[in-house]
């Protein structure tokens, strides 16, 4: 069994996203999870835009970084700056990723340029995601 962690600063977006298109790409030999520096809500736009793609997110709750998280993982995905730089590499035997991925909290003045925002991170993810599932072997069948 082989264990992802993706890490953000609120676990509001980004990383409920990545967490979300791993669950639903990965095989039946992987575990995934989420982690922030912070807990927030999960973001309704990043929940809407999950579901676009016909994962639903809705279930999934933000959770504070704790020693466990990091204990627990065999891959750690770093998706922002201070989620990088507040989360050095403690344990060894860990492969650190670090993707930085545009926050599409507070970004465009519209609903539709939010939603956008959304989009293209959601999509970006997508494209790493899958990219290290194939990497890693962990891809559903």
């Amino acid at each position: 069994m082989k264990r992802i962690l993706f890490l953000c600063t609120a676990n509001s977006c980004r990383s409920q996203m990545a967490e979300g298109l791993a669950r639903h790409f990965g095989g039946p030999a992987l575990e995934v999870q989420s982690a922030g520096l912070m807990s927030a809500q999960v973001h309704p736009l990043a929940v809407a835009v999950m579901k676009e793609l016909g994962i639903d997110i809705s279930g999934q709750h933000s959770k504070s970084l704790e020693a466990e998280h990091l204990g627990r993982a065999d891959i750690v995905v770093a998706l922002c700056e201070p989620a990088q730089r507040l989360c050095p590499p403690p344990y060894t035997g860990l492969k650190w990723l670090f993707w930085p991925t545009p926050d599409p909290v507070g970004t465009g003045a519209t609903e539709q340029e939010r939603l956008e925002a959304f989009r293209a991170t959601r999509d970006l993810l997508k494209r790493k995601v899958l990219a290290l599932l194939k990497e890693e072997g962990l891809l559903r069948d």
